[in-house]
């Protein structure tokens, strides 16, 4: 078996597998066929840029999560297949005033980890502060406060070597829209143990010509060559190139390994190689699939005269294209079935994993106790517009394709203008109000399009409540297309309000949120308690 530096150590210490109970599988996306073969995409859901290590048996994955917090989740694997959340790294997002308003499209930009000396590192690019470096002894932390590595506007997308003499480095791009440059990568020397730059970088690779909008790097050393992978072409548009030479600063010669080729995955490229104890290489990416997100893919992969094929090379030319579905990774042994968890019974006393607010939260704004989630009624800034531009929204990522998301709760509203809000918020948002009227509690639909441009809401009465509990839920169909309805008992259901097609965020995909929300200037608040969420066909 190669080695492959800097990514992929053997520990001798690896968190075990954690257990999930059978009910937890996804009802409506599962990658693992069954039958020794999956189907793509691994994970039908917004994890984008992800980067993946092996450590011991055990694969990890993260992701970026913009302004979500808590921010860069965790994922692990036994096989490549079957994920599950396990955690976050960043539970508070510096800077903490900054983040505690919306900050759509900005924050944890596409991050890097890896295993190095006993310790899980994890870079990250703030674009408009600099990469940062969070690490722990162990997977599910404590996860150390972020430091700046490097401060700057515009630094993206970094990712460290620890070269075979001990010295380190780390390979990053720019982002355009802070530093005025882009399609260019550059390597800095990092001090020993990678907390801190020691010099400005020498730049060893310019896309211009070629390879526009060249960004998200990952830094691999393999038979004396030095390697970056990085995505090319534009998020949608792209493919995947890969630089190589035998000094760490160039110059590099260049190759595509993988774009679309005749398959319906678009702009297949950023992501990871990983090799499992077998000694296969496997590369994980995303495609980005607008209102879904940008959604995690896995390719076989090979080594041809030191260069990577990724994907089935079917015209032998040297570059893959994406499966649809492929015999699983060579692992060692079978491991069962395993999904993100979705749906929620609110039975712990945390919340469940899947959950991030779009902005650092305050502590009372929810709390998960006696079988229920209580959401207390924050008061709308004043230089808030629309939900977009809210704190207090409570959030989960699009699961697949198709599927339902139901939510029991019971409003208890302390005053006029109190809200409960269930809506599929992207730039455009929409979705079902329960709103405390002069003359009771009543339903709307409300709908907002252009909510990134601060467009105000429009509701569409539905009807007037009675009840004390009511049920929630929104159908999506292929395409994003989104029907709302409601029910008294939970089993009859009636529409409400017209058809809605989900828009995505600002880089990200669309998302189910939750809001409790007030107008009034009060020293308390009404609330609203959540008795369950559930993610069903």
């Amino acid at each position: 078996m190669k080695k492959l530096a800097g990514c992929m150590l053997l520990a001798l210490a690896a968190m075990p597998a954690l257990a999930q109970q059978k009910n937890d599988i996804s009802q409506v996306w599962v990658s693992d066929n069954g039958n020794g073969t999956f189907k793509n995409p691994v994970l039908y859901a917004d994890y984008s840029d992800p980067d993946a290590i092996r450590v011991g048996d055990d694969y990890y994955m993260i992701a970026s999560s913009f302004d979500a917090v808590p921010g860069l989740p965790i994922l692990h694997s036994k096989d490549l297949i079957n994920w599950r959340i396990i955690g976050h790294a960043l539970h508070r997002q510096p800077p903490f005033d900054h983040f505690s308003a919306t900050q759509h499209g900005n924050g944890v930009w596409a991050p890097a980890i890896r295993y190095h000396n006993g310790e899980f590192l994890i870079y990250y690019p703030d674009p408009d502060f600099g990469i940062y470096l969070t690490k722990a002894k162990q997977i599910n932390g404590p996860w150390s406060d972020p430091e700046l590595v490097v401060a700057g506007k515009g630094l993206i997308d970094p990712c460290p070597l620890w070269d075979d003499d001990g010295k380190a480095y780390m390979v990053h791009a720019y982002a355009g829209s802070r530093a005025g440059i882009k399609s260019v990568l550059v390597v800095k020397q990092l001090n020993a143990d990678g907390t801190k730059a020691i010099d400005e970088g020498v730049l060893v690779f310019d896309g211009h010509d070629a390879n526009p909008t060249l960004e998200g790097p990952k830094f691999y050393k393999r038979n004396g060559y030095y390697y970056i992978f990085a995505p090319a072409g534009g998020v949608s548009t792209g493919w995947q190139l890969v630089m190589r030479s035998k000094q760490v600063y160039g110059p590099y010669e260049s190759k595509i390994v993988m774009d679309q080729g005749k398959s319906p995955v678009n702009g297949p490229h950023q992501g990871a190689w990983v090799q499992t104890q077998t000694g296969e290489d496997w590369f994980l990416h995303f495609q980005d699939l607008e209102a879904y997100g940008r959604v995690v893919h896995l390719q076989p992969m090979k080594w041809v005269n030191d260069w990577p094929v990724i994907g089935q090379d079917k015209d032998n030319d040297g570059k893959g294209e994406p499966v649809l579905s492929f015999k699983k990774p060579d692992v060692g042994k079978a491991w069962p079935i395993m999904t993100p968890v979705e749906s929620d019974e609110f039975d712990g006393n945390t919340l469940g994993l899947q959950w991030q607010w779009q902005t650092n939260p305050k502590a009372w704004w929810a709390f998960p106790s006696a079988g229920k989630l209580r959401l207390f009624a924050a008061q709308i800034p004043d230089s808030a517009r629309n939900l977009w531009e809210t704190p207090n929204v409570l959030a989960q990522k699009f699961p697949a394709p198709a599927f339902a998301a139901t939510i029991k709760l019971s409003f208890k509203p302390r005053l006029e203008g109190d809200r409960m809000s269930f809506i599929v918020l992207g730039m455009d948002y929409a979705g079902l109000v329960l709103e405390n009227k002069k003359e009771g509690i009543s339903l709307s639909q409300v709908v907002c399009k252009q909510a990134e441009k601060g467009k105000p809401e429009v509701l569409t009465p539905v009807t007037k409540l009675t009840e004390t509990d009511i049920f929630l839920r929104v159908q999506v169909t292929m395409g994003g297309k989104c029907s709302f309805s409601y029910s008294t008992d939970g089993t009859h259901f009636t529409t409400a309000g017209n058809e809605f097609t989900a828009t995505p965020g600002k880089w990200i995909g669309a998302k189910l949120g939750l809001a409790c929300t007030r107008t009034a200037k009060t020293n308390d608040a009404g609330f609203a308690d959540l008795d369950w969420f559930r993610i069903t066909k």
